[in-house]
């Protein structure tokens, strides 16, 4: 019988209901949940004002069994239950690495005990922590070709970026993952696929919190990863705001609530200030209402929309040059100062190259060259809407002929590019 695929943090469906109140169902008494606070209580960890529930807005979360006060604490996981570089040089794992050259990073030390322990499964020590993680995410590095090709261009290139990076990861450490070989009795290249790296990858990447070790001998590069289980249930909301760190004198990581929680509400954490694009890249969603989301402008159209120009190459140098050709958005409330400031120079005839750096300084132009400049943004807000609808048309016709997996990755795309529809069409009327 095939199993049904367990929702979630990154995996999870963002689908908002209008107009509903967010219902909830606990999951406390399912197998695996008892089975992972079980094995969490047996390192030393007790919880008793937060249960894992499914939640009709979210998915897979935590919820309060009692009112959080504002300065209190949320929740203290042990170091003994944190799986960290040192948990695995610790393990059965360790004399193999420790004995590897060149070092290995931390990240592919995680990755590595992380498809070891999958494969062990259910006989891993820690089979309660990994039952619960995602079987798959739904992080860009996932999605099939048809469909990173549905994202914004800038999403798109860093997508490829991340895809080609642990293709890396992979091909560039087959001689140290045969070096595992005596760990499994099958072909070592059957256990380390692409497919179990990149599951491995997506949840370090998408689950670990931040914590500062001691340098290894036996590592290279920085380690300031940790995965926490049960912590890692937490769901991002960005206008939550908590306190989060690891106490040297507690030997804990611990997180504390800054506004309070309502009892029986689900408990948010601050994933960071991310825009949504940013989210997705990382995270795998999309999230509602995000007052950092902004709508990146691709520096093509520039060239496109203003092609009759015989000094745009050089004004488009001039802005490389100055760093002025990256990050350029508009957002709700109308157009960054990136941007504006770019228009601004492309405004300028090359006779006024002195000008030019005035502008980068924030000097403002005449009436004339001012409304140009709002045309012109007015003009850039409209050929990047064209590109969104036809995206969405593209999606809304894919997500009838598609199986569960792609569904999930199309909807995820679908709310970002959503998004970007509703921050385009709000500039414009402010432009108008």
């Amino acid at each position: 019988m095939k199993k049904k695929r367990r929702p979630g943090r990154v995996a999870r469906k963002r689908r908002r209901k209008r107009g509903t109140r967010v219902q909830s169902v606990s999951l406390c008494h399912q197998p695996s949940y008892v089975r992972l606070v079980r094995f969490l209580n047996q390192r030393g960890f007790a919880s008793t004002i937060l249960q894992p529930a499914l939640f009709s807005d979210t998915g897979r979360g935590l919820q309060t069994l009692k009112t959080i006060k504002s300065g209190q604490l949320l929740i203290s996981l042990p170091q003994t239950c944190l799986l960290t570089t040192a948990t695995v040089l610790n393990s059965y794992l360790g004399p193999l690495i420790k004995s590897w050259m060149p070092r290995p990073s931390p990240l592919l030390v995680l990755c590595v005990f992380l498809v070891l322990e999958r494969h062990r499964s259910p006989f891993s020590e820690w089979y309660p922590y990994i039952d619960v993680l995602p079987t798959t995410y739904t992080c860009p590095v996932y999605f099939a070709d048809d469909v990173m090709a549905l994202l914004p261009k800038l999403v798109h290139s860093q997508a490829l970026e991340q895809r080609t990076s642990i293709q890396e990861l992979h091909s560039s450490n087959q001689h140290f993952f045969r070096w595992l070989q005596p760990l499994v009795v099958e072909s070592i290249e059957e256990v380390f696929t692409y497919e179990a790296l990149r599951w491995a990858w997506c949840t370090v990447n998408t689950r670990s919190v931040f914590m500062a070790h001691s340098p290894s001998q036996f590592l290279s590069g920085q380690d300031v990863c940790a995965l926490a289980p049960f912590l890692d249930l937490l769901n991002h909301r960005p206008d939550v705001q908590v306190s989060a760190n690891f106490n040297n004198y507690t030997r804990c990581y611990e997180i504390y609530s800054v506004s309070g929680i309502v009892c029986y509400e689900q408990a948010f954490i601050n994933y960071g200030s991310h825009d949504n694009q940013r989210l997705l890249l990382e995270y795998g969603f999309v999230s509602t209402n995000n007052p950092h989301s902004v709508v990146y402008v691709d520096t093509d159209i520039f060239c496109k929309i203003l092609q009759e120009d015989r000094g745009l190459k050089q004004k488009m140098k001039f802005l490389s040059q100055n760093e002025l050709l990256c990050n350029l958005t508009v957002s709700s409330e109308g157009p960054g100062w990136r941007l504006m400031t770019a228009v601004r120079v492309l405004s300028l005839p090359q006779t006024q190259f002195g000008l030019w750096k005035a502008v980068l300084l924030g000097q403002r132009l005449g009436e004339e060259e001012e409304r140009w400049c709002t045309q012109t943004i007015r003009t850039l807000c409209v050929h990047t809407l064209q590109d969104t609808d036809t995206a969405l048309e593209m999606i809304s016709q894919q997500l009838q002929q598609c199986d569960t997996a792609l569904t999930e990755q199309l909807e995820v795309v679908m709310a970002l590019r959503q998004e970007e529809r509703s921050i385009l069409g709000k500039c414009l009327e402010m432009l108008n």
